[in-house]
């Protein structure tokens, strides 16, 4: 999969709007599922989604909460209940979703914690691994039949730049050693979990016709920072003590809709057709880093890593299975 980690040349940039890169697409008769799709990028996804003649709909832990988020758009979206803590509730949506006997064209995985203080969910799960990826790996095998049904369906895993900050901590996930928890280096395993588990749905759904991708969306500022203080964003160097942007955060740090661009485009573009498991940024493919990369761009090895990811999906159907 490394090999394949170089850019296509898609004719977006880094802060193309996602209206832009849908412009021209058709979806009409497709149906979407985007978790956390009433709050930040989430929100520009349906809603770019929309435009285009898709059906959406969204599972929302806060089921008004969504209901009021989309009620500006004009198209056909759904709003209905799942927690992606609860795998009770997981798998309620899916039996439900399966009942309709629709298929499904896209699947967007766009929920998702960051940096929060410990927690634990279900079986002493670390709450970051538990929602970003296993959530979203028991959903995406619970929709399997809708997926494959679509006969030419994507998922659309959202990972982050920030998994450059560590590769799956294989001997000890879920920080169970007292004093072990690093809330920063949680959410970084998350997001490495979330690009290699692209990779695992890619290997095995392509001969139905599923292809995945991860996505990197960039640097914005939405409700997923709601576990950061200002004091802290700060100290990252995100915003001054006045609560203004550094010059350099400034150029760099995208709108949410700039946000949903990479999503929108992974999901839909012809470009891509063929291919899979792939990790983007920017409107395209990224690059594999190097030790000459920046620090917020390109992809980390362990992050395409074939090897990994099969280790990983292993290692989390057997979670899900005991859970």
């Amino acid at each position: 999969m490394e090999e394949q980690q170089r850019p296509i040349g898609s004719g977006f940039g880094a802060k193309t709007p996602a209206m832009d890169v849908i412009q021209g697409i058709d979806l009409s008769g497709k149906t979407a599922v985007v978790t956390g799709g009433y709050s930040g990028i989430g929100l520009e996804t349906v809603r770019a989604l929309v435009k285009v003649g898709a059906a959406v709909v969204v599972p929302a832990r806060r089921l008004d909460v969504a209901q009021e988020a989309v009620r500006s758009i004009d198209g056909q979206v759904e709003v209905t209940t799942m927690d992606l803590a609860d795998l009770g509730s997981v798998r309620r949506f899916a039996e439900a979703f399966e009942g309709s006997g629709r298929p499904l064209h896209l699947l967007i995985n766009n929920a998702g914690v960051m940096a929060c203080p410990e927690q634990r969910i279900g079986p002493e799960w670390e709450l970051q691994f538990g929602v970003n990826h296993l959530g979203h790996m028991a959903l995406t095998q619970a929709l399997w039949p809708a997926l494959a049904r679509a006969k030419g369906a994507r998922v659309v895993a959202l990972s982050s730049l920030a998994h450059a900050r560590s590769d799956i901590r294989w001997e000890d996930v879920h920080f169970t050693v007292d004093g072990s928890y690093d809330k920063w280096k949680a959410y970084a395993q998350s997001k490495t979990a979330n690009a290699l588990f692209a990779i695992g749905v890619d290997k095995r759904g392509r001969d139905e016709g599923i292809r995945a991708f991860s996505v990197h969306p960039g640097g914005i500022f939405t409700p997923l920072q709601r576990h950061l203080p200002e004091e802290e964003m700060v100290a990252l160097g995100w915003k001054n003590a006045d609560g203004t942007l550094p010059p350099a955060v400034a150029a760099m740090f995208k709108t949410p809709e700039q946000g949903a661009s990479t999503t929108v485009w992974a999901a839909t573009s012809a470009k891509l057709d063929g291919m899979g498991g792939l990790y983007c940024e920017d409107c395209d493919v990224a690059q594999l880093a190097t030790e000459d990369s920046p620090r917020w761009a390109h992809v980390r090895a362990w992050a395409c890593s074939e090897e990994g990811a099969e280790r990983l999906w292993g290692m989390s159907e057997k979670m899900l299975a005991e859970a």
